[in-house]
Formats: C-alpha cells, structure tokens, sequence
C-alpha cells in the first residue's frame, strides 16, 4: 500500500511538473528577447501570494500542454511581478493579479478577456492566430477539419459571392467562439455536392438517431441571418454544456447532471444523453436541453440543494422563462423526465426556492430576511428599506456588521427597515443583482420593484444623511441634510 501511494503521488508530482515545464518563466533580463522570438504569447502576470493566481496556474499549465502542438504555435509565459519580473509589469501596467495579455511578434497586442480555464483558454488563443476561416484546399484538409472534437461550420464557394462575403465577415467576428473553414476546391466541391453553400457539422462523439450530423443553410446572404442560423443549430437538441459556453443555454432549459466526460467514456456519457435526446425531441420548440459534468457544476447543484450527486444516473434540473428553478425529484427514467418536462411547462410545478428557516426570533437592531419570508419582510413591509447582501466568510462584511447594527438601532423607530440576508444560503429573487459582498440596496416602499444599489460610505453618518436625503417621508429624529432635529423641551 505505502508503494502505491509513493508511486501514485509521484505519478501526478510528474505530470503536473510536465505541465508547469510547457509554460516559459520569464524575467525582466529576458522578457524582450525572448517574447520577439516567437510570433504569438499569452503572458500571465501573477503574484505568489494570489488566490485567483493560484486557482488559474494549474488551468493555465494544462491549457499551455493541450495547445503546444497547434499549428501555427501559441507559447504561454508567466512573469512573478513581485521578484524578476516587477519592472516588466510596471511597463505594462499591471494593477491586479493574475493579468494576462497577448503578445504578438514581440509587441503587445492585447489584453487577454477569455474563459480561465484549460479548454476555453484553448479555443480562445487558437482562435487568435491564423485566419479566422481556415482554407480547406484539398479532401484530407476536409476531412480532417471537420473530424475534430468541435463543431465546424464549412463554407462551400465555386466563386465569390455576396454569401462568402458574410461568411467570411462573420468567421473574422465569431473566431474566438466557432472553428470556421471554407473551400473552392473542385475535388471538396464534388465530394460534398455543394457550390454555394454553408453547412454545420456536428462532432463525431455527439452523433446521434434523433438529428441530422449536418445542417444546411438556407437563409439570405446577411451576415445577422447566419450567425442567428449558428446560434440556433451550434448545440444540437441536448448540448454538451460546459465552463466555456455555459451562457449559451439561456432559460427556459433542461440540464441533466452526471459523469460527462467524453475523453475517458464517451460511450457511458452518449448512454444517459441519448435517452435525454429521446424527450428534447419532443420539446424542442419550448426548452432548450444540456447535459453538464456534475464535477465541474457543483456550486449549480448546491443552488438546486446537492452536496453531490448519488450513482451514475443524472440529476436533473431546470428554469423557465422567469427563471425561476425547479428539481426533478424521481429518479431519472425517459418516462420520468418527460414528464417533468410537461410539468414545467405547464405551470404544474412549485418553483424550488433554496432558502434559510425562517428566524423565530427577529427582534434585533437589523431585521434577517431568509428566501422564504423576503416578500414579508422586503417586498411588502410597507416602508423604505436598506437591505444588505453579506456572505458569512466574507471580511468586509464583518468590518461593516457592528455599524450596520448601529444603523439599525438609531432607526429603530423610523419608518425605516434595515434588513440584512446572507446571500450564500438564499436565493436572491427580484430585481436584486448580487455579484460581490456586501452589496446593499435601498428599496423605497413605493417603489419595490425598482430598488437602486447603494454606492455610498459605509460610515454610520454616510448611511443616516443617505437615507435621510432619500426617504419617502421625513426622519423624525433627521432633517433631509442629515443633521439631528432638536428635541423639543
């Protein structure tokens, strides 16, 4: 046993070492030499220290070792902005960690705003070099174009034409996101039956009886229209829904959790996803449909209520239109889904609504909303209120806790709510966006449904002139300045 932990540990010791020896450490000495010497580099400016750098290192190694071989070459670098490298982040600006920018011929070209992880760095870079279409010019460069693990959108011209035209415009827009490629070879012409023509070409391993391998396109010559016919058909009837393109599937959809992975079983993966294609077929015109690695979505099932997910069999999950979610409680069957799917749809099915318990006691300074009592006391409380979006681990939520506490008590007997919710355990309804902790909202009591995010100080006397200055009515113990009323004797 003692042998094998040895040998396992060292065998990933190794392969991570052969991935971290594919991305080149650069110093301030080298950084000009050695960047010119190649024609496109993605550097990452990275501190040690980092957590967000530490996150991304063993992406952006895997990412470096997948691409190596692409043709024309991409070469990934890292710079340690806080040892050898702090002169070269100050001449390129570098504010906050990790940073990552892309190098051309020695020269800066631009800043890197792609996925941050191994597969979507890929498509992201290899997307960056070479033109935005690539010229099929004979069978095999075809074949093997449209053999790869993508989905290939091919542009068959006999001569040029307004339809090459828009293609080609629209390959040089969609280049980061969709593998293009085009022919006027005679043999290619011939072999495909096509003259004129674009076509989509599904991925071997999402082959399936339900839908064609291939579309045609037949729409006008405008680009809109193309890329529209793209967005529509790029997925298929259940798409493989990952990290990279999760905002592809918008609601109203249907994903299925479970052990997706067509690198290791793409047989044991196509097993459940063509049971799933068996009812989207049905349902195509009303949701759109996705299966999801459980491994990479577990802060998805955590919103749906999963610590994890039991067995092989997927979990499924889904949102409508109003984006509300639902949980497909019985145990995954073609019959069972299909029938989830109809109650949905029609309306049958209470929305799931991840939430706290109630608090038995909210008497103190700052009233606690939990998912499940928000309406009562938020939305419909009658009064203005301030409501405070915290995260329990997070620091600058406890820095602001004692004086939004303060806040509370000097209100106490205002026409004023002071309401927090931890925003980790509840959903967040509304129209409250969330995104960082603390975010804080005030909700005039007239105008509930258009609350407006507070962007002010965090000082108990920047919160009292804030709310005193936007109260429906008048403080009693403020005047709208902010200044303390007199007592009357």
């Amino acid at each position: 046993m003692y042998v094998f932990k040895v040998t396992f540990l060292c065998s990933l010791f190794c392969l991570s070492l052969a991935a971290e020896n594919d991305v080149i450490e650069l110093s301030d000495d080298e950084f000009s030499t050695r960047i010119a010497e190649h024609e496109t580099v993605l550097v990452m400016f990275y501190a040690p220290w980092c957590g967000h750098c530490k996150k991304l290192k063993p992406e952006y190694a895997k990412a470096a070792e997948l691409i190596k071989y692409n043709d024309p070459p991409v070469v990934f670098a890292k710079v340690d902005c806080t040892e050898a490298g702090k002169e070269t982040c100050n001449k390129f600006s570098v504010t906050g960690y990790p940073t990552l920018k892309i190098f051309r011929n020695g020269e800066f070209s631009q800043e890197y705003n792609g996925p941050r992880e191994a597969g979507g760095i890929v498509k992201y870079m290899k997307a960056q070099v070479g033109p935005s279409s690539q010229e099929l010019a004979s069978v095999a460069a075809f074949e093997e174009f449209t053999s790869k693990d993508d989905v290939a959108i091919v542009g068959f011209f006999e001569k040029e034409t307004d339809l090459k035209g828009a293609f080609l415009k629209l390959a040089d827009k969609l280049r980061e996101k969709v593998n293009f490629g085009h022919t006027t070879t005679k043999a290619v012409l011939e072999k495909e039956g096509e003259k004129d023509a674009i076509v989509l070409f599904r991925p071997k391993h999402l082959h399936n009886k339900f839908e064609p391998n291939s579309v045609k396109y037949e729409g006008s010559g405008k680009k809109e229209d193309i890329e529209s016919w793209i967005n529509k058909n790029y997925h298929g009837l259940v798409g493989h829904r990952q990290r990279d393109n999760a905002n592809d599937f918008k609601p109203p959809h249907i994903v299925a959790y479970y052990n997706v992975d067509y690198g290791k079983n793409a047989k044991g993966t196509n097993y459940w996803r063509n049971r799933i294609l068996k009812v989207a077929k049905n349902f195509a015109d009303s949701f759109t449909f996705a299966i999801s690695a459980k491994d990479d979505f577990q802060h998805e099932l955590n919103e749906y209520g999963y610590d994890y997910v039991k067995g092989d069999k997927p979990v499924v999950f889904a949102r409508d239109a109003k984006n509300q979610k639902y949980v497909m409680k019985d145990e995954f069957s073609i019959e069972a889904l299909e029938q989830f799917v109809k109650d949905v749809q029609g309306g049958k099915l209470e929305p799931y609504l991840k939430s706290e318990p109630i608090p038995e006691d909210n008497s103190g300074p700052v009233t606690v909303a939990v998912a499940k009592n928000f309406d009562e006391i938020v939305t419909n409380n009658g009064k203005d209120t301030l409501i405070e979006f915290y995260a329990p681990w997070c620091g600058h939520c406890k820095k602001l806790a004692p004086v939004y506490d303060e806040l509370g008590e000097k209100l106490k007997d205002e026409d004023i709510a002071v309401v927090k919710m931890d925003a980790t355990s509840n959903d967040v309804s509304g129209p409250y966006e969330v995104r960082g902790f603390p975010t804080l909202y005030w909700a005039p009591k007239d105008a509930k449904d258009s609350p407006v995010r507070y962007e002010g100080g965090r000082d108990i006397d920047d919160f009292i002139k804030y709310i005193a200055k936007h109260a429906t009515n008048e403080l009693k113990g403020w005047d709208r300045k902010g200044k303390p009323k007199k007592e009357e004797l």
